[in-house]
């Protein structure tokens, strides 16, 4: 097992090399470069020659990379231009990160903890009215951008009803903060208005991010179970007279949940990674609001750090889910 984890580690510092490499080339490609970004387009020639030499920018840019991956190494990335002008990227990434986290965390959960049961009651009833239903839903779920869904949740549910908040993470309550995660802070500050208020910001913006894991969590799930249903030690387990509760759960849902774990996993890293359509809508300031600010005003430190940062909680979560993997599987260690 130690084996299986020092491979994976290895691995994932591999990725996370490769990837700072492709992205600090194809961030120095993109129009306009970090000198209009910071000097505006007005600057003169004299004042642009200025910054790039004392920037380190006139240099080869492999020159920059080793630079850069020197300074990374020693925990500086920049400073903010734009989204929070003067604040070291690494701790706009720091201030955001727990807003993703919650967000991502709430419609995960709130995706498996419908679709995976809504997926074995499906397969139990395969070609019925629910079955049917159910694959019509999933279907609603993928194919439905998240961005209209978002909208039309915020329509009705905040702007025609009023039930939830239209916008943001917390209302203004003058709530303590202790993690920077609102709900676990308005708890242990037992200021429990502050909790109850960040879970309503939570609600729609959940539902919203959750549609498309669910959908594919779902068929996954329905799927899986199908396959298994048609096991032979399925129908062994049934022969010997075992009640239909152990083969469910014994047999059937534990080797179906082997390829959900993995989906539940790239899932989680996509969410974490990708909320950057439903954070805008809803104004939640996450990781993905931050990214479409910095995209938008060229803050290319802030951009740099957050989808670097992305993909390496990415690389973790699926790290964590190959370890898991293994643990349920043991055949998996060999491979």
């Amino acid at each position: 097992m130690l084996r299986f984890i020092v491979r994976r580690m290895v691995q994932l510092i591999g990725v996370v090399l490769v990837l700072s490499l492709l992205l600090f080339f194809w961030l120095r490609s993109l129009p306009g470069g970090p000198i209009n970004a910071l000097l505006g387009d007005r600057a003169t020639p004299e004042q642009q020659e200025q910054l790039e030499q004392l920037l380190g920018l006139d240099q080869p840019l492999y020159v920059q990379y080793l630079r850069y991956m020197g300074r990374a190494l020693q925990g500086e990335f920049g400073s903010s231009s734009s989204v929070i002008p003067g604040t070291d990227a690494f701790d706009v990434f720091l201030s955001r990160f727990p807003a993703t986290i919650e967000l991502a965390f709430f419609s995960v959960t709130l995706a498996i903890i419908t679709a995976i049961p809504l997926g074995y009651f499906a397969a139990r009833r395969r070609g019925r009215a629910v079955d049917n239903i159910s694959i019509v839903a999933s279907l609603v779920g993928i194919a439905v951008p998240v961005f209209f869904l978002a909208f039309l949740l915020k329509y009705y549910f905040s702007v025609k009803l009023g039930w939830l908040p239209v916008s943001g993470r917390q209302a203004n309550l003058g709530c303590t903060r202790v993690t920077n995660f609102f709900i676990l802070d308005g708890l242990l500050t037992r200021e429990f208005d502050c909790s109850v208020s960040a879970v309503k910001h939570l609600i729609l913006p959940s539902i919203a991010l959750a549609s498309i894991p669910f959908a594919v969590v779902f068929r996954i799930t329905r799927a899986s179970v199908l396959d298994v249903l048609h096991e032979d030690y399925v129908r062994t387990a049934e022969a010997k007279g075992l009640t239909a509760r152990v083969i469910r759960g014994r047999h059937v849902l534990r080797n179906a949940m082997l390829p959900v774990l993995t989906i539940v996993g790239l899932q989680v890293g996509a969410l974490l990674a990708g909320a950057v359509l439903t954070e805008t809508v809803f104004s939640f300031p996450g990781i993905g609001e931050a990214l479409a600010l910095s995209f938008s005003a060229r803050d290319y430190a802030v951009l740099q750090i957050l989808i670097l940062m992305s993909a390496v909680v990415f690389v973790v979560v699926n790290l964590v889910v190959d370890i898991l993997y293994a643990v349920v599987d043991p055949r998996v260690r060999t491979s």
